[in-house]
């Protein structure tokens, strides 16, 4: 047994099967994928990796494991050490160009698992590949530890991203939230005494999201890294096959050596000489229609306002995210020897959907001698309307 320290979560054991793995090239990679991709533009602390995320995950699930009874434990303490090596370089910045031109998410870890480091140590431990996939996808009783409402992974990543960025958002009180947890009729649940620690959660996933994840800087700066990526690949510069096997100082080199367009974009970046603002937009402001209309294909967004506020080509930015994903709502909760969903019995997380729409922004960014003219267009084209809401810390400051 071995014990490394977490600034997290105190000291976390590790077993010589999890030593083994964390020994493989795939997952020392992962120290040198940063957890929250751009954000330390913002939270100069923020460089915590995808590798200490994953011990966390592991921790938390050995902690889990200690007082449940659950067949193969081996198989799910592997998983959660590897429920993130399918990550691309800067975490989420790429995935879903990873997606586009692969068809593998982050949870899709075949290929990677029957790499020889990785499938030798599983070997060695009669871990199937097969039984790791699909615990880390969540298709297996046991897999729901790491993937579904609440989860191992959501509760290390909240509390670390939470500590790493300084922000007052991730008090959680993950023992007692452990501890409420087991199994009932086959689905992963909440007991009745884990509501408030749920809640917890849920409201500290509430305000990391507007504070820490969709910050407007970091998302600037991760469109700007994406529509980089796009160009060298369209380009014949980047395979992006081989992007998935890549860290987040590869990736860098490889925009750096294209030079052009995508070379000056990550340039920017690294010197924090970013795109600004033109359009920052909640959906109470602007024309649904129009977001419909152009969702899942910002190219042609960004070349429509460009002819028409004469902006030269790649200069405009269209950021349209999806909708908020409030699985959690979701998650059950014994109460009464029944199973209700959280919605049904907390009035605070009934009330955060609605709060989470209201965070919703679409963004139009620009280079700052563009900004007014894009802005005009832009304003036009999306038929906004004054928002009566309250503003938010951020938008009051601008940029």
């Amino acid at each position: 047994m071995k014990v490394v320290r977490d600034p997290v979560h105190g000291y976390i054991e590790l077993d010589e099967m999890a030593q083994a793995l964390l020994d493989t090239p795939q997952m020392q990679r992962l120290r040198r994928i940063r957890q929250l991709g751009l954000s330390h533009l913002v939270y100069p602390g923020a460089n915590h990796t995808r590798f200490e995320h994953s011990l966390g995950t592991y921790h938390l699930t050995c902690q889990l494991l200690e007082q449940i009874d659950v067949p193969q434990p081996e198989e799910i303490k592997a998983a959660a050490l590897l429920h993130d090596v399918g990550h691309g370089p800067f975490s989420h910045v790429t995935e879903e160009l990873i997606r586009r031109y692969t068809r593998h998410g982050h949870d899709e870890i075949s290929h990677i698992l029957k790499q020889p480091e990785i499938a030798t140590v599983l070997d060695n431990f009669s871990i199937k590949p097969s039984s790791i996939q699909a615990h880390v996808k969540g298709e297996t009783t046991l897999g729901n530890i790491l993937n579904s409402e609440i989860d191992m992974d959501r509760m290390d990543y909240l509390v670390r991203d939470a500590h790493y960025t300084g922000v007052a958002y991730g008090v959680i009180d993950l023992e007692r939230l452990i501890h409420s947890l087991n199994f009932h009729d086959g689905l992963f649940v909440i007991g009745a005494g884990g509501l408030q620690a749920a809640e917890s959660l849920l409201v500290s996933r509430f305000f990391m999201h507007p504070t820490v994840y969709y910050h407007h800087v970091s998302s600037i700066a991760e469109t700007m890294l994406l529509r980089a990526c796009e160009h060298v690949i369209s380009e014949g510069i980047l395979d992006p096959a081989g992007l998935q096997f890549m860290d987040d100082g590869m990736l860098e080199t490889a925009l750096m050596q294209a030079g052009g367009y995508a070379g000056e974009l990550i340039d920017r970046i690294r010197n924090r000489k970013l795109f600004k603002r033109s359009l920052y937009a909640s959906l109470p402001s602007i024309s649904g229609d129009v977001v419909e209309r152009y969702r899942g294909n910002s190219k042609r967004l960004e070349k429509e306002l460009e002819e028409e506020a004469g902006v030269p080509e790649g200069y405009i930015l269209a950021d349209i995210p999806d909708m908020p994903d409030m699985t959690e709502m979701k998650a059950m909760i014994v109460v009464n020897d029944k199973l209700v969903s959280l919605e049904e019995v907390s009035p605070i997380v009934n009330n955060l959907e609605q709060a989470h729409m209201d965070n919703w922004r679409m963004g139009i960014y620009t280079l700052p001698e563009h900004r007014d003219s894009v802005t005009i267009t832009s304003r036009q084209l999306f038929q906004v309307r004054k928002d009566t809401r309250q503003l938010d810390f951020s938008e009051m400051l601008g940029n």
